[in-house]
């Protein structure tokens, strides 16, 4: 293969492929807003259209109970040749506030080596880099060196609920030796990164009742519980004067670090400086004995995510509220499951109230945590065509978000996945202003066409 020849076929495409990311981003398929239902599936078309023009077969549009999945596929490499699962998202997230864009969310704007647009790098752009790797690949040599499938959903931005159903009951369709994925962020600009673990999820809502209505504070004030105040310090006492969360059990089968992750983050170019100048703080917080990345990546957390209850509208009202409200996260880590971490915190909730008020714990949506191995050959692969692309020695790096479909490729196909970034912290995912700089699409685009070949 002469590497050159791909090179040369991108560069002399570049304009064009520009120009259908603008494209596909213009499609408002904003998958939890009714109206814009059709938007959605015109999106859904619109991939599938392209991915038969690049050269790909079996494209399907399959219907869900939901918005629609795209399905296609190259398999001519062979059966001794490794089998690729691509997946991604087609649909985005909602563009509001719309006073706060620079540009109409869906009119993508070009300024200052960036593409703004609602979808630009999550997870439009991203995706969109593995479909002109193909082309590439496709156009120069007229065949891949791997078997590769591809699975785009519109349902990533509103819990994915149609998508597990989808992969189990089309488990031999999409058999496969590893998936990629391309949903997520570069440790920093221009250091490319292979993402190898995931932080779970545990969610739930809490609610305080008290008196059976609000009541008047003059008259009953002092004589009643009040759900704030009970609710107030059941969240302050989840965590101890150390940074450490209270619930028992909370820490039973966390996974420690390994000496070789603690010096490979320790040489990660980053410092809490900088760090506080991104977020805003004055100062770092968190628990003892680790440091910032540590905490980010590999440490579980517990954390109020919003609190509400009584009178907060304009002016005075003196109740004692019925009710108090919470809502309550926890970020877990290798080898957590979050159904145990649910109970748990259930249990410490209703232990530690009193018995003047109900403890009702309503439990949302988890994740598992994930990690892959790093000496993995899909990984290695990754790594290799990184480097290739970016001419610098690429790096792992773990994420302290959740991507849940990870942990369900490896329940239900029984694979990893290689998470390789091409976004940066700072792309402003969900809020306005979204952005993809153009150095990490063209750049996405290339490492896409290197990674077939590696992986071979």
């Amino acid at each position: 293969m002469s590497e050159q020849s791909v090179a040369t076929y991108l560069e002399a495409n570049r304009d064009r492929h520009l120009e259908e990311l603008l494209e596909f981003l213009r499609i408002p398929s904003v998958s939890t807003d009714p109206k814009h239902r059709e938007d959605v599936h015109r999106c859904a078309q619109w991939v599938a259209d392209h991915l038969s023009g690049i050269g790909l077969e079996g494209v399907e549009i399959h219907q869900t109970g939901g918005h629609p999945i795209v399905y296609a596929e190259h398999c001519k490499a062979g059966d001794d040749a490794p089998t690729i699962l691509i997946y991604g998202h087609y649909d985005v997230q909602p563009p509001e506030p719309l006073e706060e864009w620079i540009s109409p969310p869906f009119e993508p704007r070009i300024a200052d080596g960036k593409i703004f647009a609602r979808g630009a790098t999550d997870d439009k752009g991203q995706v969109f880099c593995h479909f002109k790797g193909l082309e590439a690949q496709l156009a120069v040599h007229g065949a891949l060196p791997v078997n590769v499938k591809l699975l785009i959903e519109g349902e990533e931005e509103v819990g994915s609920d149609h998508l597990e159903p989808w992969i189990e009951a089309h488990a031999e369709l999409l058999k496969c030796d590893a998936v990629v994925i391309s949903d997520s962020s570069m440790f920093a600009p221009g250091l490319p990164s292979i993402t190898y673990s995931l932080r779970g999820l545990m969610y739930c809502e809490v609610t305080v009742r008290g008196p059976g209505h609000d009541l008047h504070s003059g008259l009953y004030g002092g004589a009643v519980p009040n759900p704030i105040n009970i609710l107030s310090k059941l969240i302050a006492g989840l965590h101890d004067d150390e940074g450490r969360v209270t619930v028992e059990g909370f820490y039973d089968r966390v996974r420690e670090l390994e000496a070789e992750e603690c010096e490979a983050f320790a040489s990660l170019p980053t410092s809490d400086e900088a760090f506080l100048k991104e977020v805003g703080a004055p100062a770092t917080h968190g628990e003892a004995g680790y440091t910032t990345l540590e905490r980010r990546w590999a440490r579980p957390t517990l954390d109020c995510n919003g609190i509400w209850g009584g009178f907060t509208g304009e002016g005075a009202k003196t109740v004692i509220p019925s009710k108090a409200h919470a809502k309550i996260s926890c970020r877990l880590v290798p080898d957590q499951d979050p159904h145990e971490v649910e109970a748990m915190l259930e249990r410490h909730l209703k232990a530690h109230a009193p018995p003047s008020v109900e403890v009702i714990f309503k439990p949302h949506h988890g994740a598992r945590p994930t990690i892959a191995e790093r000496d993995n050959p899909t990984v290695r692969a990754a790594l290799r065509a990184l480097s290739r692309s970016w001419g610098t020695e690429a790096v792992f790096i773990r994420g302290g978000g959740s991507i849940p479909v990870v942990e369900g490729f490896e329940r239900l196909l029984g694979v990893s996945s290689v998470l390789i970034g091409l976004g940066l912290n700072d792309d402003r995912l969900h809020s306005p202003n979204e952005k993809f700089d153009l150095e990490n699409f063209f750049h996405g685009i290339e490492t896409s066409a290197f990674l077939f070949e590696e992986l071979a």
